[in-house]
């Protein structure tokens, strides 16, 4: 019984590092490289225009536990405004391809339209923030999408 106590006290008086705070600046600086978001223009008729907001892996490698949370906020003829927050999950997205994330309604391109991306690669976590700022998914700023092949506004 000695013998455990004198264990527990001397691992108490021992720096560990687990029991070491984690600062910022400790952490990785894993910068998101080749993945992108990305709004596609999916159907067209005289009367509306059908959107789609997609994820794209760029990478020669699959991206893991994927997770992405949207939302939509800014102001709308003077008054603030704010969507809800939506959760999405993907267990992977496959190397050169991508995955459709959620519709998006033409009325709230006139906020800013935020998509909080974090995955994994082995066992290193990456995250980033997309906004898609106001009036900025326009005609002007389409692309076709790569792997995607639609017409779109995309950020890399």
């Amino acid at each position: 019984m000695v013998y455990l106590q004198e264990k527990v006290n001397h691992s108490l008086n021992q720096p560990n590092q687990l029991n070491q705070p984690t600062m910022i600046k400790d952490l990785p600086k894993n910068i998101v490289k080749d993945v992108a978001i990305a709004v596609a223009l999916e159907k067209e008729s005289a009367e509306s225009k059908i959107w789609y907001v997609y994820i794209i892996n760029l990478k020669n490698t699959p991206i893991e536990n994927v997770l992405i949370t949207s939302r939509g906020y800014g102001e709308k003829d003077g008054a603030p405004v704010k969507t809800s927050t939506l959760r999405h999950m993907f267990p992977v997205v496959e190397n050169r391809s991508y995955k459709l994330i959620e519709p998006i309604d033409e009325q709230t391109f006139g906020l800013n339209n935020e998509y909080w991306l974090s995955y994994y690669i082995g066992s290193e976590i990456y995250d980033k923030k997309f906004v898609f700022l106001p009036e900025s998914i326009v005609d002007e700023n389409f692309i076709k999408l790569p792997v995607v092949n639609k017409v779109g506004v995309m950020i890399l």
